[in-house]
């Protein structure tokens, strides 16, 4: 009896939980999607003001080009006088070509058009007539229009906006300029899903989406229609209603949000930007279930959260001591850079040295020679000066940049620009031990590779100090390249005794060297920077010499 009073309170309980459950699931579904929606509001009115003001800025841009032509005397001359045709058209073109616009154009008050950006084309206005625009008698009218429309010649839609041309209140004809949205379009696409321009009837002029073009918003009346198939407005587009319910998300039947802004000074134009807020919310919803669900079982699952908090702490610890170790390698690296700088800078101090000696006898001279009047001998002196700065400017700049610390991201560079790196560093001490040095094929050296060049150059300065210590007395040092798949192989030789076996067993081991001042760090930090570039270092030797080969990958 106790235990059938138990299973009854517990199903009690449990149907008590469910309805509670199902109540809370029921509230919080209609609060996310109230919060969710007016998020999704504010955020896609916000973006539809971003774009309108773009949109705005750019017709703005257009707009003072035909009011500036209507008065524009040569336009007045051609109008009045018949001037020069062909400098108007030259003028027109380089205008349309600074401004972007599609043409630029004036017409006689008859409608004839008498120059054109676009005379010189297969595609003139010249010659012809457009008196039947609407856009030609409303600017005759009322001074000043804009009308969207398909070209007749071209076919491609764009924005007429035209401005009459008088003098002593007589109309002598109109100045107009075609704009095509390509660019702006091609914007939208790569920005917005759903975004598009309609004018005071609701029909769509631009757009990011093709198949959008003179669709319409609301129905159109048979009038209207008919009068712009007449204007040859839309060429022989329909002008059917577009339905948004057709552009949401796969599987949605939720209607887009329909974000208007008007565009100022635009004849009634509107820009619309439609979002799709379905995915947003049923992500919204599903994680205000889950917050539901996680409330009402957090007894149950309170030991499954202290092991989740368990592993959650022990992963952290995992990854500080990854942090850590990355932290300690960097470090480690850029110790051995310095070091390797400290070893270099004598050398590096000599190259600085001379031409700065080179400079004082140079500016000593020229100075002597300017006040004896021989100008040209001390221009030439000046001039020697000038390229003994750019050689220390090198000299300093990869000094420089050999010493900055901090891992880049690989890119895309060729192997000449660590080999001269490392040489630039490197060629006082090459000269001193008076080795021959073996240089690559200059075609080769431009091999691509994907790589750091920091890091690329260090490792390759210590493979060159270890062949200037390898390498016998009057022997040579090699620089080769080879490819081998998707790898470049870079590889450092010289002509020394080579390395002993024992000691190659633990040559990329921590702290084994066999030089007296050395720490054993230099090939075991070379052999994890390339590792970390996707690549290698790799090793052979006998008694004719050591090879050390950078595996690098191609770009």
């Amino acid at each position: 009896m106790h235990n059938i009073n138990r299973r009854y309170l517990i199903a009690i309980a449990a149907l008590a939980i469910a309805l509670v459950g199902l109540l809370a699931v029921q509230a919080v579904d209609r609060a996310v999607r109230e919060s969710t929606l007016s998020d999704a509001k504010a955020e896609a009115r916000d973006s539809a003001a971003l774009l309108t003001a773009g949109f705005k800025s750019e017709l703005d841009k257009f707009t003072l080009v035909p009011r500036v032509l209507a008065i524009d005397p040569e336009v007045e001359a051609l109008l009045t006088t018949g001037g020069n045709a062909a400098s108007l058209n030259a003028r027109l073109a380089d205008l349309a070509e600074q401004t972007g616009a599609a043409a630029l154009y004036v017409m006689n008050a008859k409608g004839m058009t008498i120059a054109a950006s676009n005379a010189a084309l297969p595609t003139s206005f010249v010659g012809s007539n457009y008196r039947f625009r609407s856009y030609f008698s409303d600017a005759l009218r009322d001074g000043e229009t804009s009308e969207f429309a398909l070209g007749t010649v071209s076919r491609r839609p764009g924005l007429y906006i035209a401005r009459r041309v008088e003098k002593d209140d007589v109309s002598l004809g109109v100045v107009a300029i075609k704009v095509e949205f390509d660019a702006i379009e091609q914007s939208w696409r790569a920005a917005e899903a759903g975004v598009f321009v309609t004018d005071g009837e609701g029909v769509v002029l631009i757009t990011s989406n093709p198949e959008w073009s003179f669709r319409t918003t609301k129905p159109i009346a048979k009038d209207d229609a008919k009068r712009a198939q007449d204007q040859l407005r839309f060429g022989k587009a329909a002008l059917q209603p577009m339905d948004v319910m057709a552009y949401g998300a796969q599987g949605t039947s939720s209607r887009l949000l329909d974000n208007i802004q008007p565009v100022a000074n635009a004849g009634g134009w509107e820009l619309h930007l439609l979002v799709d807020a379905a995915p947003r919310l049923s992500t919204a919803i599903a994680n205000g279930r889950l917050w539901v669900v996680l409330t009402l079982v957090s007894c149950v699952l309170m030991a499954g959260a202290f092991i989740l908090w368990r592993k959650r702490r022990e992963a952290q610890a995992e990854a500080m001591v990854v942090a850590r170790t990355a932290n300690l390698r960097d470090q480690l690296i850029q110790a051995n850079r310095l070091a390797t700088l400290g070893q270099v800078t004598a050398g590096v101090g000599h190259e600085i040295r001379q031409p700065v000696a080179a400079m004082r006898i140079y500016a000593e001279s020229g100075a002597k020679l300017l006040s004896a009047g021989q100008s040209a001998a001390a221009a030439e002196n000046f001039g020697k000066i000038i390229g003994l700065t750019d050689r220390i400017g090198q000299i300093t700049e990869e000094l420089r940049r050999f010493s900055r610390r901090g891992a880049r991201i690989p890119r895309d560079l060729p192997l000449s620009q660590a080999i001269d790196g490392a040489l630039l560093l490197l060629q006082d001490r090459i000269n001193r031990v008076g080795v021959t040095l073996r240089l690559p094929d200059a075609a080769l050296a431009q091999t691509m590779v994907r790589a750091e060049h920091v890091r690329l150059e260090q490792v390759l300065v210590n493979l060159i100090q270890n062949a200037l210590d390898a390498a016998a007395p009057e022997g040579w040092i090699a620089i080769e390249i080879a490819t081998n798949g998707d790898h470049c192989l870079l590889t450092v030789a010289d002509n020394g005794h080579g390395i002993d076996p024992a000691t190659m067993a633990t040559l990329f081991q921590p702290f084994a060297t066999t030089k007296e001042d050395g720490l054993g760090l230099g090939l075991v930090i070379s052999q994890d920077i390339m590792r970390a570039l996707s690549g290698d270092l790799r090793v052979d030797s006998g008694p004719d010499g050591t090879r050390f080969t950078m595996v690098i990958p191609r770009a």
